[in-house]
C-alpha cells in the first residue's frame, strides 16, 4: 500500500511540474507577443490557459481522492497538501501571463511598449520565466533545501526592475502620454506577481519536504 501511494504522489508532482513547464512557456510567449505585437502568438497564450486550468482541476480531484482513499499523515499529508496548494498558484502564473498576452493583443496592431522600454520588459519575461523552470526543477526534486531562498534572491531583480519601469513612467522625461504609463503600469505588476507565485510555492515545496517554513 506504502508503495502504490508513493506512485500516486509520483505521479501528482509530475503533473504540478508539467504545469509549472506550461506556465514558463506562456511567459515567455507571451512577454514575446507583446515584445512584438505578434497578434496570433498571444491568442495562442490565451487559448492554451485553459488547458492549465483543466490541469489544476485534475491535480486537485486526483489529490483529494489520494487523502479519501489513503488518509495520509505527517509528511505524506504535507506532500498532497502541497500539490493542492501549488497547482493553485502555478495556475495563477498561467494566467498572469495571459493577461500579457491580452494586453498585446488589445493594443494590435501597435506595440503596447514603448521602444525605450523594451529591454526592461525582454529582461523581466526571461527572469520570470527563468524562475518557472527553476521552480520545476524544485518540483521534480522534491522541493530541495534552499530553493525558496534562491528564489527570493530572484525576486528581487524582479521587483527592482518593476522599480525601473515606475520611475520611468512618473519622470519629467516621459513622453508616451497616461495611457501608455497606465498599461506600463499593469503589466510589469502582472510579472512582478509571476514571480511572486514562483516563490509562494518553492516555500511550500521546502516545508512539505522539511516539515518547517524557509525564512
Amino acid at each position: 500500500m506504502r508503495e502504490g501511494f508513493q506512485d500516486d504522489l509520483d505521479l501528482l508532482d509530475d503533473r504540478l511540474a508539467r504545469m509549472g513547464e506550461a506556465a514558463a512557456e506562456a511567459m515567455r510567449r507571451a512577454t514575446r507577443a507583446l515584445l512584438t505585437a505578434d497578434l496570433q502568438l498571444a491568442e495562442q497564450v490565451i487559448g492554451a490557459d485553459t488547458a492549465l486550468d483543466d490541469q489544476r482541476a485534475a491535480c486537485e480531484e486526483d489529490a483529494y481522492a489520494l487523502l479519501a482513499l489513503q488518509a495520509p499523515v505527517a509528511g505524506d499529508l504535507r506532500g498532497v497538501l502541497a500539490v493542492v496548494y501549488c497547482a493553485e498558484k502555478i495556475e495563477r502564473m498561467g494566467d498572469l501571463a495571459a493577461h500579457i498576452a491580452n494586453t498585446a493583443r488589445r493594443s494590435h496592431p501597435d506595440r503596447t511598449v514603448p521602444a525605450d522600454l523594451e529591454p526592461v520588459f525582454a529582461e523581466l519575461g526571461d527572469v520570470t520565466a527563468r524562475m518557472a523552470d527553476r521552480l520545476v526543477e524544485l518540483i521534480r526534486s522534491g522541493g530541495e533545501e534552499g530553493g525558496y531562498r534562491e528564489l527570493s534572491r530572484t525576486d528581487e531583480t524582479v521587483d527592482a526592475l518593476h522599480a525601473k519601469v515606475l520611475a520611468t513612467i512618473t519622470s519629467a522625461d516621459w513622453e508616451h502620454g497616461q495611457r501608455t504609463a497606465v498599461a506600463a503600469t499593469l503589466l510589469t505588476r502582472f510579472f512582478e506577481r509571476f514571480a511572486d507565485q514562483t516563490v509562494s510555492v518553492s516555500k511550500r515545496l521546502e516545508f512539505a519536504a522539511t516539515g518547517a517554513l524557509p525564512h
